[in-house]
């Protein structure tokens, strides 16, 4: 359990009393440990499943692991956005009500996903977004930094993005404005169900790509994802498949579940179909389809994006958030 995550939700609901009262061994995280060789350690040791507290992120990592030593896993929401465990069906908010998964619990069998053999559990992105959470200040300064970054990547004398990979009829493209690589499909393109998986156990990969031309074609792009119609932008693509390769000529920036990376090519990203074994509370269920939205830009970065590709570039006015 990550006791800083997702603000401090382990400390603040007493995770490790709690899980020491049910009989399950707490590991708590500590700056500058291996999580996975925690992990690592606790499955060689002949524990019965493993579960991790935290983030999307640390979710995945210690999912790897249980995966690999077929041996269940228990996912406890105790990070900020816990996507993972609301496709599962948690709730988000009951972060005690995930250890009944250890002792009252249903199995049920989902993928995984990995690009260059990292696990993922939710979503890679690349292109903008990728680029614009790279930088140092875009934690502190989300709104000026995007503004400060995107006229060199989508402005009129922006050099394309070097992210090559074949479309699903075949054709080979040279770049993309937007990819979003995804453990099983999202619902990104329809108005009922926006930004969830309806399955996590299909076998495949969910692909989007998007080409954003100018600045008409960044308000188009804008209003059809608010309106959950993102299928009816002209440089929309979206498919699904079990491989999926981006190649460059150089190191690629990505965001792996919500963590900023840097991988070299190419990318390489495989479904890994009924890879986890899932314990879940009884009281697990599936929420609305409609409960959130998954975005292939932030709301900042999309107001952003249609500002400076009409030319807004000042920034000195933003205020900082």
């Amino acid at each position: 359990m990550n006791l800083r995550s997702g603000g401090g939700k382990a400390r603040r609901f007493r995770l490790e009393q709690e899980c020491a009262a049910r009989g399950i061994r707490p590991v708590v995280l500590h700056p500058g440990d291996d999580l996975i060789g925690l992990a690592e350690e606790a499955a060689a040791a002949g524990a019965p499943a493993i579960g991790m507290a935290g983030g999307d992120g640390s979710q995945a990592a210690v999912a790897g692991v249980a995966a690999r030593h077929g041996i269940p896993f228990v996912c406890v929401p105790a990070g900020t956005r816990n996507h993972f465990a609301l496709d599962l069906g948690l709730d988000r908010a009951d972060v005690l009500g995930a250890l009944d998964a250890f002792e009252d619990r249903v199995t049920r069998v989902i993928d995984l996903a990995e690009v260059n053999g990292r696990t993922f559990v939710n979503n890679c992105s690349l292109g903008l977004y990728a680029k614009v959470v790279q930088s140092p200040q875009y934690r502190e300064a989300k709104l000026r930094t995007t503004a400060g970054l995107l006229p060199n990547l989508i402005g009129p004398a922006a050099v394309p993005l070097d992210l090559r990979f074949t479309g699903p009829d075949g054709a080979t493209f040279r770049t993309a404005h937007l990819i979003l690589v995804s453990n099983n499909p999202y619902q990104l393109a329809h108005p009922g169900g926006r930004g969830t998986r309806q399955h996590l156990d299909t076998g495949r990969l969910g692909v989007v790509t998007a080409q954003v031309a100018d600045a008409a074609d960044a308000r188009r792009f804008m209003m059809l994802e608010v309106a959950g119609q993102m299928a009816r932008f002209p440089g929309w693509q979206e498919w699904s498949a079990d491989r999926f390769v981006v190649d460059s000529g150089g190191p690629v920036e990505i965001g792996v579940d919500g963590e900023a990376l840097v991988l070299r090519p190419p990318l390489v990203f495989l479904a890994r179909p009924a890879a986890l074994r899932v314990w879940l509370p009884r009281s697990a269920v599936r929420l609305s389809p409609a409960a959130r939205a998954v975005r292939l830009l932030t709301r900042s970065t999309a107001a952003d994006l249609v500002a400076v590709t009409a030319g807004a570039t000042r920034v000195n006015s933003l205020t900082s958030r």
